[in-house]
């Protein structure tokens, strides 16, 4: 009997060791970061590539046709201009004096016509006078012929000076058209962002292939909209209309609602960076953009697609195969999941997971896998 309560207490102190060594060998719980499913919205939104920019609806870099010495600056940098309002004008003394003569030549011109013309009318009146002795007899026909010739040359010589004007005038429009090249004017009423130039310099056109400054740089700020680079794979999906919200950096914290006004039709590449498309954004509430500044930085989202009071989970607890670590009592078990909407923020859950569950988010941490035991982080 006493060697058999010896077996029965070693055995009891054997078991007692055994437990003891697995409480302290056990492993520890994995404590976790957990999102309770509930129902909200999803968006499927694109966002720009590189930082976009505020543009103005018009804008026109102006030179003159010709290059020529700035005789006169009627502007400055900032200043508010109508439509047709003279800005600049090169010097165009010689074109003044032959405008001079051509003006000359139309007065010459012009008292010519009235010398001609009335020396014609007294020959058509001695030619009727010529034909009424004729048919009294008092001269031969051959007196009357020689009238009516006269008159016929003067009514010529009437109707060549009138032709001799029409040329003044059309030397005298060539001039002043001419001149019009040298003088720049407003095509929009804006506002001018640049000069290149002061009073004196000389200032040079384009040639084809050689950008030089523009004359004078005017933009229409009371019409804005946003230009935006978008990466080449989402251009497919993007379309007029689509609505997008919009920020800058210059206001945080404020959204602005616009719309897909156009997606360029060919993509841009730039050395180093990706290939993008171009698309337009215009304010939905113009009178919100007044006061911005052309040039300002501006980004834009896009959204695609809204699935409002849907199923929804962090797009960030979803693991590679569409799968979450869903927590059952202490134990977490992996799920495959049918996704639907999706952005950087939330996923549309179409089956797998029911609202109230519990998905674990902290999927960096190690340990976390499927069939682990976990405790729940306490809220912050």
């Amino acid at each position: 009997m006493k060697a058999l309560r010896r077996l029965l207490l070693l055995a009891l102190l054997a078991a007692l060791v055994g437990a003891g060594i697995w409480w302290l060998t056990r492993p520890k719980p994995v404590e976790v970061v957990v999102h309770e499913v509930a129902r909200g919205t999803v968006e499927a939104t694109l966002t720009n590539t590189r930082a976009g920019e505020i543009e103005a609806c018009q804008r026109t870099r102006l030179a003159t046709i010709v290059g020529g010495r700035i005789d006169w600056l009627g502007v400055e940098e900032g200043d508010r201009v109508e439509a047709g309002q003279v800005l600049m004008r090169l010097w165009h003394g010689d074109l003044d004096a032959r405008a001079a003569v051509n003006r000359a030549q139309l007065a010459t011109a012009r008292q010519r016509v009235h010398e001609a013309c009335t020396l014609a009318d007294n020959a058509e009146r001695e030619a009727a006078r010529q034909a009424q002795l004729v048919r009294r007899g008092f001269v031969s026909a051959s007196v009357e012929e020689r009238a009516r010739t006269e008159a016929r040359a003067r009514r010529a010589a009437c109707d060549t000076a009138r032709a001799d004007i029409a040329t003044a005038e059309a030397q005298l429009a060539a001039t002043e058209t001419e001149r019009q090249r040298l003088v720049l004017t407003a095509p929009f009423a804006g506002t001018v962002a640049k000069i290149s130039g002061e009073l004196g310099e000389y200032s040079t056109p384009s040639p084809p292939g050689v950008p030089t400054p523009p004359a004078i740089d005017l933009i229409d700020d009371s019409c804005l909209y946003v230009k935006a680079p978008m990466d080449e794979i989402d251009a497919p999906r993007i379309q007029p209309g689509l609505p997008v919200r919009i920020t800058l950096e210059a206001m945080p914290g404020t959204v602005f609602e616009g719309r897909v006004k156009r997606v360029a039709p060919y993509i841009t590449a730039v050395e180093r960076q990706a290939r993008t498309v171009a698309v337009d954004v215009d304010f939905v509430r113009p009178e919100e953009a007044r006061g911005m500044l052309v040039g300002y930085s501006a980004d834009v989202e896009i959204v695609l697609a809204t699935r409002a009071d849907t199923l929804r989970i962090p797009t960030s607890a979803l693991r590679e195969g569409r799968r979450v670590l869903v927590v059952e009592g202490d134990t977490l078990i992996e799920r495959e999941l049918e996704t639907g909407v999706a952005n950087w923020a939330f996923t549309e859950v179409l089956s797998g997971l029911a609202a109230g569950e519990r998905i674990v988010t902290s999927l960096e941490r190690d340990g976390v896998s499927a069939g682990a035991k976990v405790t729940l982080q306490a809220a912050p």
